[in-house]
């Protein structure tokens, strides 16, 4: 069976293999379909240093140093290829999984279903993704270059329930199949928590060297999609007791602010759920964000007139702006967003340093682009200033609810309408998760995973 990178490997590249290394590197970009780019699901470099971009204050506002981590150099474009490669890993090692024997069925609402189709496929399995049909054109092509099938079901990326209602259609029609749940499966979680986190706090004192903040990271802001990324801040804690974990979705679906749902377009966050994976019980304050603002942010990053803004009006660097054109989708916007929003909720400082992440980049929405420029028409300078002044400078106070202890109680309850009523699980197993314990067993078995694929590599 082909396998890649342990979890320690993921984090530390520089201690994989040299040949392997080297030879995964040049595939990158000259052999992309290549099962070596397993080795390539990192958040650093080919020099090891980790893939970040420092926000000008120009564009946030806030003294606070904006730090961006970005997933585009990860193999299928997103950083969310190393969940699905860590669930997939996990389940092989177990003996879960066969692939002269199972189908994988990846149900997602974008870039899962993309890195599992990536995933999947060079690991010689056959895939289906299961994706909303309302989703950008760009992830339907993706995932057929990489040979997976597609199920599209009926709604967008905040209609999960259908997307559940087909995985169990398949599941009862075919004994082959063998469903790898974003949502559910602690692999996910494992990926970030270990891999996210520990990248972040070594990050802290690389920017600490740079003259940027105290060698802490105060928060981490991160929209919920499957809540993979967001475990990161689990780690984060540990290290430092005073870091706060913020938790974004859309005000257009605003489940966890109150119980609400609806339709948004801040594509692969705000899925109408609370996802089993999610430790609620650790975030300190949610977030909710316009779907207007993530799309107009972006627009002024994939116009001419708005890149143009940022430049000779507001005295950005002409490089940055161009980069950050390339690095960011409409979820990386709405990440900014709430990290401004924390930046000035919480008063921070320049020591206090703000990370946040760019799931993936502007190749994934040029048709969303399009289709808004057909509907608005193309930005001037008067409309780019609006968007710069009402989307970021002015992102204010507004649709924050703190973590209390009553309202972390309330956001773990409602995992109880989907993963009991619908999905299986246990009253038994949803209290357990109120115990610390249960997430730290779940952290510490990355240790175990990675013991059992060396073990498999030593005996070939």
């Amino acid at each position: 069976m082909i396998t890649g990178p342990t979890f320690e490997e993921m984090l530390h590249p520089q201690t994989i293999d040299s040949q392997v290394r080297a030879g995964a590197l040049d595939a990158l970009d000259a052999d992309p379909l290549n099962p070596l780019n397993l080795y390539n699901i990192t958040w650093r470099d080919a020099q090891n240093q980790v893939l970040h971009l420092v926000l000008p204050r120009e564009l946030t506002g806030v003294d606070a140093p904006i730090v961006l981590l970005y997933g585009g150099r990860f193999p299928s474009g997103s950083h969310k290829v190393g969940a699905a490669y860590s669930v997939l890993l996990e389940k092989q090692l177990l003996g879960e999984v066969d692939p002269d024997q199972h189908t994988l069925v990846w149900p997602s609402t974008g870039n899962y279903g993309i890195g599992g189709a990536f995933i999947g496929c060079r690991m010689e399995y056959d895939s289906i993704v299961v994706l909303p049909e309302e989703m950008s054109q760009e992830r339907f092509e993706r995932i057929e270059q990489y040979g997976a099938r597609i199920i599209r079901t009926a709604g967008s990326e905040s209609n999960v329930k259908e997307i559940y209602d087909e995985v169990n259609r398949l599941r009862g029609s075919d004994p082959k199949i063998r469903i790898l749940n974003q949502f559910e499966v602690m692999g996910n979680y494992r990926f970030h928590y270990h891999v996210t986190g520990n990248t972040l706090v070594e990050l802290a004192e690389d920017l600490r060297g740079a003259g940027i903040g105290a060698g802490k990271i105060s928060a981490f802001v991160s929209a919920m999609g499957s809540a993979g990324t967001i475990a990161a801040g689990d780690r984060l804690k540990q290290v430092w007791q005073d870091h706060r974990i913020v938790g974004l979705e859309p005000i257009q679906c605003p489940t966890l602010f109150n119980n609400g749902y609806g339709a948004h377009e801040i594509q692969g966050i705000g899925d109408k759920h609370v996802t089993w994976i999610h430790n609620v019980f650790n975030m300190d304050a949610l977030m909710a964000i316009d779907d207007r603002d993530a799309l107009n942010g972006l627009r002024l990053l994939a116009e001419a007139a708005g890149r143009r803004l940022l430049v000779e009006r507001l005295g950005m660097d002409a490089v940055l702006v161009e980069r950050l054109a390339q690095l960011l989708g409409i979820s990386g916007i709405c990440n900014i967003i709430g990290a401004i929003k924390t930046a000035k909720f919480y008063e921070l400082g320049s020591d206090d340093v703000v990370v946040t992440v760019a799931t993936d980049g502007m190749e994934r929405y040029d048709s969303v682009m399009a289709a808004l420029r057909e509907r608005h028409g193309a930005l001037d300078e008067a409309a780019a200033l609006a968007i710069a002044d009402g989307v970021f400078w002015r992102a204010g106070r507004d649709w924050i609810m703190e973590g209390t202890r009553a309202t972390r109680e309330r956001w773990h309850n409602l995992k109880y309408y989907t993963w009991v009523e619908q999905q299986g699980k246990t009253v038994a197993d949803l209290d357990a998760q109120r115990d610390p314990g249960w997430w730290r067993a779940h952290q510490v078995a990355v240790a175990e995973i990675d013991r059992r694929l060396l073990a498999q590599r030593g005996s070939r």
